[in-house]
């Protein structure tokens, strides 16, 4: 009998690694969890297309926004856990919102495994030029002046923008009216048509703020913008401990063979070093992510769950 289990773990095994090498043999469909336009689904695109130079088969990008990144996680969860459907998701999806939504049908954390992170934005205080101030100095005097009056729009309840917003109106002690989009590329939208006073914003506006349609006034992030020299880092301004949240990455569904994961794995940090990628990342101010293994990302993934699961409730969120 011990032979025969050896052999039959011996026969699974050498599957496993038989599928890897294989791996991909067919298109791989990547579901992104955010409306088009948004930094996410920029960065999977441009990712997207070299894996499918690299990989020697397609890497079809599907969006499925809303439910605050539950629907596209959801299907990701549903799929065979073959290699062939995967997530790649903000942060915030994975490790921010399972702390608001709470459905126990779906704990992202249980049904989705980490495969590779791939860079994390900085965050900019746009406005629209209706608001009435010119700096963020201003800003600051208007919104305590004028408390519940500024409504700012994020990609959904629970992302880093959103979490990011409530941090900062805590500390700079202001009032302001959360307006939860599918994405940041429609929050973007009602910005520029003005529906909205202002984001922050995960880097799809920063043409528009070259361009003169929008206004920054402050970065959320460790230094400032080489495009927009003059204007100041929240903590400048002594606004700490806003940032713009945990990395992007890719993740498989639970059970997927480990051969497959550690090959994308390595695919993915080999691409996310190139130069042509790095370029394009650089353009959406998305900072790349330092190079980590499955374990040491799946780590992290659990790190930053355990530090959102404590600041939610000091801020309110979801209650």
């Amino acid at each position: 009998m011990r032979n025969v289990i050896l052999a039959l773990c011996a026969a699974v095994a050498f599957s496993a690694a038989a599928h890897a090498q294989q791996w991909p043999a067919k298109p791989v469909r990547v579901i992104v969890n955010v409306a088009p336009g948004g930094v996410a689904d920029v960065t999977m695109r441009v990712l997207g297309a070299r894996l499918t130079e690299t990989m020697g088969q397609a890497f079809i990008v599907e969006n499925r926004p809303g439910g605050d990144g539950y629907i596209g996680f959801e299907a990701v969860a549903r799929s065979e856990p073959d290699g062939y459907t995967l997530a790649y998701s903000p942060g915030s999806s994975m490790m921010i919102a399972p702390h608001i939504v709470r459905r126990a049908d779906l704990d992202p954390l249980k049904l989705l495994t980490p495969v590779a992170a791939t860079g994390r934005v900085s965050l900019y205080v746009l406005t629209h030029p209706n608001v009435p101030v010119a700096s963020f100095a201003e800003f600051l005097s208007y919104a305590r002046a004028n408390p519940g009056k500024l409504n700012y729009g994020t990609p959904g309840n629970g992302t880093s923008p959103h979490i990011a917003t409530e941090v900062f109106s805590r500390e700079a002690k202001v009032k302001m009216n959360h307006v939860p989009y599918k994405g940041a590329g429609p929050a973007l939208k009602d910005l520029l048509g003005g529906v909205i006073d202002l984001t922050f914003d995960p880097g799809v506006g920063l043409a528009q703020a070259k361009a003169g349609k929008l206004r920054m006034i402050a970065v959320a992030g460790p230094q400032r913008h080489p495009e927009f020299p003059d204007v100041p880092t929240l903590a400048e301004n002594g606004i700490r401990g806003v940032d713009g949240g945990p990395h992007f990455g890719f993740y498989a569904p639970s059970g997927t063979p480990r051969p497959v994961i550690e090959r994308l794995n390595r695919e993915v940090v080999k691409l996310v070093q190139e130069p042509a990628v790095r370029e394009r990342f650089n353009a959406l101010a998305v900072e790349m992510a330092e190079p980590m293994s499955p374990e040491a990302f799946t780590a992290y993934v659990r790190a930053e769950s355990e530090r959102y699961a404590k600041l939610i409730p000091e801020l309110g969120i979801g209650q």
